[in-house]
């Protein structure tokens, strides 16, 4: 074990990198709780029109399904549109850090992003609308179809 003397770039390197994927973890925290939420909303705002499709012979997995693939639908448009916006972001937000601070970055912070890296984070958004949405979706078909049609 020998003593290292860190660099000033290196070691700006890692703080940005640091900070960077704490956002990163933050972001898909508070999207999955987005998910959630909206998929809840949308279920309770549809509980009459699910009770109708229910009592002319919607199976509870044709339910679950119905809700899950619309949020799914949902949640690729948004990755096919949030990956590009948020590599446009990357592209402007970093070197302004930089300048900010007083430091040039160097070439390596801009250049992260790879397309077979980009293609799984578009499919996530589906993905996280997928299993944002399969509690809320499990819940509404299980709505009793007499309590929602004489509740509405």
């Amino acid at each position: 074990m020998g003593a290292s003397v860190n660099g000033g770039v290196e070691t700006m390197e890692k703080v940005v990198i640091g900070v960077v994927s704490t956002l990163t973890l933050m972001l898909i925290a508070v999207s999955a709780l987005g998910v959630l939420n909206t998929v809840v909303l949308s279920t309770r705002e549809r509980r009459r029109d699910l009770g109708v499709l229910k009592s002319i012979g919607m199976t509870p997995r044709q339910v679950i399904a119905m809700v899950v693939t619309s949020m799914t639908v949902l949640g690729a448009v948004g990755g096919l549109l949030g990956v590009p916006l948020g590599v446009l972001a990357h592209r402007i937000v970093i070197p302004l850090t930089g300048h900010g601070t007083g430091v040039d970055l160097p070439a390596s912070l801009l250049h992260v992003w790879h397309w077979p890296t980009l293609v799984p984070l578009t499919l996530a958004g589906a993905l996280i609308a997928a299993l944002g949405a399969y509690l809320p979706a499990r819940g509404a078909a299980r709505l009793p179809v007499a309590e929602v049609l004489r509740t509405e």
